[in-house]
């Protein structure tokens, strides 16, 4: 079923359906992790789903934004929503492969986000029943390497990545940026609570990077006794400027 949804606490709204993958905490953290310079005029995000990232970033930049998105029926949604929020004249979504895409716009961005599918194909233990869902958590269609792949096509030399992916692949990531000269930048881990393992880690790489990296103060979003702590709040209510 079709539904018209709160973007969070953001004076937004998002076309969303249960029969497809709907966007997550994971994209709202990355949305508000992501460092946009001023010199950042063309940002895309790439697997963008219903469009939630595009959505969130246009409130922290007037510039181009563009959101590409393989699944037909999960692009309409997309671009339902950004022509309900008046952004249309920001924000574009393209229903294309990735791959595809990058071989068009080769060194025309400054900033790639990517929220992409988490799992192996061989790692079976969560495949989702619907064809959908299936490939937007796994590595079906589109897997690391053919991001950082597209990455190196669409990004200007110093351009940014930026992307939310599970910490326990962490060193695999690392290694395939480097592979492909995308060089480490930023590394922050989420953690449920600090008594737990961190789950999720968001990571910031430049193409042609100098190295040096920084790993940040870890976001926590509840509190022992279950309660959200304050930063788990501020994400859910207001975007970082």
């Amino acid at each position: 079923m079709e539904r018209l949804d709160d973007v969070l606490g953001y004076d937004l709204k998002i076309y969303q359906n249960s029969s497809y993958f709907s966007f997550s905490l994971d994209s709202i953290i990355l949305a508000n992790y992501a460092n946009i310079r001023l010199r950042d005029k063309n940002i895309v995000d790439f697997c963008t789903g219903n469009g939630v990232i595009p959505l969130i970033i246009s409130k922290r930049t007037k510039n181009n934004i563009v959101g590409v998105e393989i699944q037909e029926k999960l692009a309409e949604l997309a671009k339902k929503s950004v022509e309900y929020n008046k952004l249309d004249d920001r924000i574009t979504i393209v229903n294309e492969d990735v791959k595809e895409f990058s071989r068009k716009h080769l060194n025309e961005f400054d900033l790639v986000l990517c929220n992409p599918p988490y799992f192996k194909i061989e790692d079976k233990s969560s495949f989702n029943e619907s064809y959908e869902k299936k490939i937007a958590r796994h590595e079906v269609l589109f897997n690391l390497e053919d991001l950082c792949e597209c990455c190196k096509k669409v990004l200007k030399d110093n351009g940014n990545l930026c992307i939310v992916h599970r910490t326990d692949r962490l060193m695999e990531i690392l290694e395939i940026f480097r592979k492909h000269n995308i060089e480490p930048k930023r590394i922050r881990f989420v953690y449920e609570n600090i008594s737990k393992e961190s789950t999720l880690v968001l990571i910031e790489a430049q193409k042609c990077g100098a190295v040096g990296l920084k790993v940040e103060s870890p976001i926590i979003l509840y509190n022992l006794d279950g309660t959200e702590t304050l930063e788990y709040k501020s994400i859910q209510e207001e975007v970082r400027k």
